[in-house]
């Protein structure tokens, strides 16, 4: 009966999707926020349903409509490419008016050299579709840019009015307890915090900026990333459907990212927090589903036994064992992060990586190894910091570790 009810739910849900997506092009409903949010809810398991409609289909059918699909696709696309082109010829026969030899075979010249008049026009529908999507959802967006920047702006503006021997005290604060009360790593951090001012005065705010930037970044992406790691190693057709998206921001040049930035959140720290977040995520997103996936078997039927529920068994069991994969991801966040706020750098995003930007517009090898070395300082001691507290949790969680 579960199995049925379930089956109606997604049908139900599919329609409905349907639904709403004619209504919003016939305007029947206004494209605002509690649109997308409703879309949201019920594509998630119009997903599930054409997932668990392919896992019907036997291997081997499926593997021939997905060839057939692909094959009609690929003449579609050059059908459309050579009508809508520019400098296609008036007739189709012309094609074949100018021939050329092939190692002394004669072939029409547009099977040589790459004929301009198959080009596929991606770049026309993409802006197509992103200046109606800006006209559509624009103060949606202007609306979460100016949540961010005042959260951004009350934060630096916390920390720079700090006097800085509090904030460097804070710091070690901070790691030595997270740490485990490790005096090495606790000292070993406060310098680097110092050094980061004494190797030149106005790094000291540009710092502040940037760690600012980066913890934003890092807290969305926990926020987000560490529910969508628990939903794809609690189910395997999620993990399915998400794996390819973390595959495609993984592989996308960082560059990429910036583009959307600014047409979304115009010049400065936000497209960068933005930046940060689809940069910084799939880390996280995986290592998060692989802690979780990794707990012993045992454990997990031994809680089963004791009759846990799939909360208890997330919340006391799952989570806990996966603390120091989670951490791991955190901390390659935190990595990735610093490396997208130097990229972000190019987008009027002040900063440290403002300063290696202007010593290499300059050519100025010193200028720009100085603000190099103080980002380096910077990692560091967000990498001291989370890597230790990991460090403490997994000692806690395997007790037979011996203590560094």
């Amino acid at each position: 009966m579960n199995k049925i009810a379930n089956f109606n739910i997604k049908v139900a849900s599919i329609l409905i999707f349907i639904g709403l997506i004619v209504a919003t092009h016939n305007l029947i409903i206004p494209k605002n926020i509690f649109y997308l949010f409703l879309k949201l809810i019920f594509l998630i398991p119009s997903v599930a349903l054409i997932v668990n409609i392919a896992n019907i289909i036997p291997k081997h059918t499926l593997l021939f409509f997905s060839k057939v699909f692909g094959a009609i696709v690929l003449i579609t696309l050059i059908i459309i490419s050579y009508l809508s082109s520019k400098r296609k010829p008036d007739n189709f026969s012309d094609l074949f008016d100018k021939w050329d030899s092939f190692l002394g075979i004669p072939l029409p010249k547009f099977l040589i050299n790459w004929p301009k008049w198959l080009d596929t026009p991606f770049m026309h529908w993409i802006n197509k579709g992103w200046k109606s999507f800006i006209a559509d959802y624009g103060l949606i967006f202007d609306a979460i840019g100016y949540g961010l920047l005042r959260g951004y702006t009350e934060l630096k503006g916390i920390i720079v009015q700090t006097p800085w021997p509090i904030v460097i005290i804070g710091v070690i604060a901070i790691t030595y307890f997270t740490s485990g009360r490790k005096v090495g790593t606790t000292v070993f951090v406060g310098f680097c915090t110092f050094f980061i001012g004494f190797l030149n005065p106005r790094f000291w705010d540009k710092a502040i900026e940037t760690t600012t930037m980066v913890v934003i970044g890092i807290a969305i992406c926990i926020i987000i990333g560490i529910p969508i790691g628990i939903a794809m190693a609690r189910s395997e057709k999620v993990r399915n459907a998400i794996l390819p998206i973390l595959d495609t921001m993984q592989v996308i040049p960082a560059f990429c990212y910036l583009i959307p930035g600014i047409i979304l959140f115009g010049l400065g720290a936000i497209p960068a927090i933005i930046s940060i977040f689809i940069y910084a995520c799939p880390p996280l997103i995986r290592l998060t589903d692989l802690g979780i996936r990794l707990v012993d078997e045992e454990v997990i039927e031994a809680a089963r036994s004791f009759g846990a529920s799939k909360k208890q068994m997330l919340l006391g069991v799952q989570l806990p064992l996966a603390l120091p994969n989670i951490m791991q991801g955190i901390n390659q966040c935190t990595m990735m992060a610093l490396a997208m706020v130097v990229i972000a750098s190019m987008i009027g995003t002040r900063g440290l990586g403002d300063e290696v930007l202007l010593g290499l517009q300059q050519l100025n090898v010193g200028a720009a190894l100085e603000a190099g070395l103080a980002i380096v300082l910077l990692a560091i001691v967000l990498d001291r910091m989370t890597q230790a507290y990991g460090d403490k949790i997994q000692e806690r969680t395997q007790p037979g570790k011996k203590k560094q």
